[in-house]
C-alpha cells in the first residue's frame, strides 16, 4: 500500500504558505502522527472507539490484516485522521461522524468482513468470482483516443 496522503505529500500550494511567506520559503506540509494504518490502529483507533466485541452484535478478527476490506477501511481511517485533525473546530467531529461510525460499524457487524471469525480464530474469507462481462461490455478507457 502507498503512504500517499493528499496533501500531506503534495508539495506545498499557496494555500499552504504561512505568515513567513512573504520571503519566498514555503512552510513545510504537516508531518503524520502515526507511520501507518496498523500503528493507528493499534495506537489510536482500537483504544478511542470501545464496543464490546461478543460475536454476536460485533465481530473482529485479530487477524484483522488477513481480510482485504478492513485493511481498506482502516487505511481509509487513518488518512481521514490524519488530514481531519489539522481542523481544530470541527475536524474530530467530522471524522467520527463521516468516517470512524461509518467504517467501524461495517467492520464490527457480524455480517461484515470478519463474519466467519472469531476473537480466537481467523478463518480466511470467501470472495466473491464474478462473471467476465462479454467482450465489448467495458471497454478500456485507457485505450480510447482523447
Amino acid at each position: 500500500m502507498t503512504i500517499d496522503i493528499g496533501r500531506f505529500s503534495e508539495a506545498p500550494s499557496s494555500d499552504t504558505q504561512g505568515a513567513g511567506a512573504d520571503d519566498g520559503e514555503q512552510q513545510k506540509p504537516p508531518e503524520l502522527v502515526y507511520g501507518s494504518a496498523e500503528e493507528f490502529l493499534h495506537e489510536q483507533l482500537l483504544p478511542t472507539y470501545v464496543r464490546d466485541v461478543d460475536g454476536r452484535a460485533a465481530k473482529w478478527c485479530t487477524e484483522w490484516y488477513f481480510h482485504p476490506e478492513a485493511v481498506c477501511r482502516v487505511e481509509a481511517l487513518w488518512r481521514a485522521w490524519e488530514h481531519l485533525r489539522l481542523d481544530g473546530a470541527t475536524g474530530m467531529s467530522v471524522w467520527f461522524k463521516d468516517h470512524a461510525d461509518h467504517h467501524m460499524s461495517i467492520l464490527l457487524d457480524p455480517r461484515g468482513p470478519f463474519y466467519k471469525c472469531d476473537m480466537q480464530k481467523h478463518r480466511d474469507p470467501e470472495h466473491l468470482e464474478p462473471k467476465k462481462a462479454p467482450a465489448g461490455w467495458f471497454p478500456d478507457v485507457r485505450t480510447i483516443p482523447s
